[in-house]
């Protein structure tokens, strides 16, 4: 239990590492393997930081590799950019306390642009809230009050405060069948801090700087982890033990922006 502390899992060649389902093959068929979670952030290509996380979830390695950065320059970038996989309530509220432009994508920003999303009437993200007496409408016009609230607390230990509202009289009604799946009435769970940092998220993501950086993210962090694993052929790291593989890492990086410092320069 000493060895494992808040991991679920380890390896008896290398307790440090966390065995995590990989994408092995070219078929994307997952192998769990132990493995290190390999965070980096780049600036025109370049690795500006890193670090290894033993958690295989992208968002909680969100905060602490932000900090490492404003540790490792002693201040904190102006601005980040990342895809859904770090956009949460928990690094929302971050970005909001450390004064950065968060131009962090969240689950289903691209689907809910799309018609059938936006066309579906039952869907709770499209009934109509009145904010000043705080209830929803659903889709036969029936007033969904809010009925109790609960929390829930996340695997960093972040606390988020949901909201439960439910219709009344759903008996009956013509459309129970497509508005609801269970016996009863209509239930929606509301977290309203993230949908107001989702909000503010689709107002930058969308604008003329967000686009921009969105543009640019595939051909960043992906551009150089593409370089790294096909053409530089490292996909695993030559050491065992954590304080090992981060030398490891680290020189591979030293080594990277060197390489590709002098191929801009020739």
């Amino acid at each position: 239990l000493d060895i494992l502390g808040e991991r679920n899992s380890y390896s008896k060649t290398d307790p440090d590492a966390t065995f995590m389902r990989l994408k092995e093959d070219a078929m994307n068929n997952g192998q769990t393997k132990p493995a290190y979670n390999l965070q980096i952030a780049t600036e025109n290509q370049y690795w500006t930081n890193f670090a290894l996380y033993p958690n295989p979830t992208d968002t909680l390695t969100f905060k602490p590799f932000l900090d490492k950065y404003k540790k490792r320059y002693g201040k904190q970038s102006k601005s980040v950019t990342a895809d859904s996989g770090y956009g949460s309530e928990e690094n929302y509220e971050y970005l909001e306390m450390e004064e950065m432009m968060g131009y962090v994508k969240y689950n289903w920003f691209h689907k809910e642009q799309h018609k059938p999303f936006k066309e579906d009437a039952f869907n709770q993200a499209n009934f109509y809230y009145n904010k000043d007496d705080d209830y929803y409408v659903c889709p036969m016009g029936q007033h969904m009050e809010p009925c109790r609230q609960r929390q829930t607390k996340s695997d960093s230990g972040y606390v988020s405060v949901i909201t439960l509202y439910r219709a009344q009289r759903c008996d009956g009604c013509p459309f129970g069948s497509l508005c609801k799946k269970s016996k009863g009435n209509r239930t929606i769970y509301v977290n309203h801090k993230l949908n107001a940092y989702k909000k503010e998220a689709f107002l930058l993501l969308t604008s003329e700087e967000g686009m921009k950086h969105r543009s640019q993210r595939p051909i960043e962090p992906e551009a150089a982890f593409g370089q790294m694993k096909a053409d530089m052929h490292y996909k695993r790291f030559r050491h065992f033990g954590k304080a090992k593989v981060y030398m490891d890492i680290g020189l591979f990086g030293i080594g990277f922006n060197l390489k590709k410092y002098l191929g801009i320069k020739r």
